[in-house]
């Protein structure tokens, strides 16, 4: 009995078991994320609707269908993340941006102080520059790691 507890508190000490059992727990996770993400994205679409039924306020119409939009895409940032085990730097960056410009609308440009307003255009410009920028910065990390396999290759056939 105590043999077999100890097999078993080995077991489950191991790196691999530990890991995988980690990788259960944030797939969990992520999934309650999404089912919790999809509902409030029913609720909100279903909100939309019904304030078509009083006098259309404009913007809180594109305020609303922005948000869905973003709640859209962080649920497609969820699956992305189920399916492939990791996240997508581009996706998010959009979604950012897209939350940003959200504020902006909902505020009115007129509403927001000069300063503010400042902040936000370049906090787009950086977030565009890194969206820009991420493919080239990918290609060459490609280019460096390659580099360094076929490095490694050579030095192995010389020793």
């Amino acid at each position: 009995m105590l043999k077999g507890l100890t097999l078993n508190l080995n077991n489950w000490l191991q790196r691999n078991t530990i890991v995988r059992n980690l990788e259960f727990f944030q797939d969990f996770i992520i999934i309650s994320l999404c089912l919790g993400l999809f509902c409030v994205m029913l609720i909100r679409l279903g909100d939309m609707f019904f304030s078509f039924l009083s006098p259309l306020d404009l913007r809180q119409v594109t305020s609303d269908i922005l948000f869905i939009l973003i709640l859209v895409e962080l649920f497609r940032l969820l699956i992305d993340h189920l399916q492939q085990q990791r996240t997508s730097v581009t996706a998010a960056v959009e979604i950012t941006i897209v939350s940003a410009l959200r504020e902006v609308i909902l505020r009115g440009v007129l509403e927001i102080p000069r300063d503010q307003i400042w902040g936000i255009a370049v906090f787009l410009v950086v977030l565009t520059g890194i969206m820009v920028a991420l493919p080239w910065i990918s290609r060459f990390l490609e280019k460096v790691k390659n580099t360094n396999l076929e490095t490694v290759e050579d030095n192995a056939t010389i020793g």
